[in-house]
């Protein structure tokens, strides 16, 4: 099976492509965003600390979402494969995840990199605000999650280029047209469903 990491910045469809390749591959779609967004709605305690980050348009902490991962990555589901979005997103990230693999005998096969416009990005996530009434698509918080995105996670590609793991696609088109140049860049590189 692969193991994925799905990286880009807020609103380039990472989400979206995410549940397209779990489908596509048959794994889990890991989700750091969609497990605290549940976390806010249920108001459970991580969910309570979570928010007050995300309502501002920062990360929410490596030591709370490390914790989480692990013990996602932990599940049978995952044994056989997955795909992360949204994690890691720091330097530290990055070394939580390579330390988890490490435990667990595994390691990242490929790295896929959306990239999108910024004005578009905007136009997306103001729509996505709208559409699904997310109270961290504000137009400041999305200046800002954009702002955090280019300082702490755009550094990290340096980081997976240098393993030569990045797939670097464009995530602009039809969302069958961007699956089909990630599926096509994933089986140049050797893999398949």
């Amino acid at each position: 099976m692969i193991r994925l990491l799905l990286i880009g910045p807020p609103g380039a469809g990472k989400g979206t492509q995410a549940a397209e390749l779990a489908k596509y591959f048959g794994i889990p779609a890991i989700s750091t965003g969609d497990i605290f967004r549940e976390n806010v709605r249920n108001e459970t305690e991580l969910g309570l600390k979570a928010k007050a980050f995300m309502d501002r348009g920062e990360y929410v902490p490596d030591s709370l979402t490390n914790e989480l991962v692990r013990d996602r990555l932990s599940k049978p589901d995952a044994q056989v494969g997955f795909l992360l979005d949204g994690f890691p997103r720091t330097i530290d990230q990055v070394t939580e995840l390579d330390q988890i693999l490490h435990d667990s005998n595994k390691k990242l096969d490929a790295v896929v990199q959306l990239t999108a416009d910024g004005d578009e990005l905007v136009r997306r996530l103001s729509g996505r605000a709208l559409e699904q009434g997310r109270s961290d698509d504000t137009p400041d918080v999305i200046q800002r999650r954009l702002s955090v995105y280019e300082e702490q996670t755009a550094p990290l590609i340096d980081v997976y280029v240098s393993r030569g793991a990045v797939a670097m696609i464009d995530g602009l088109g039809d969302v069958e047209e961007v699956t089909g140049r990630i599926i096509e860049a994933l089986a140049a590189r050797g893999f398949s469903k």
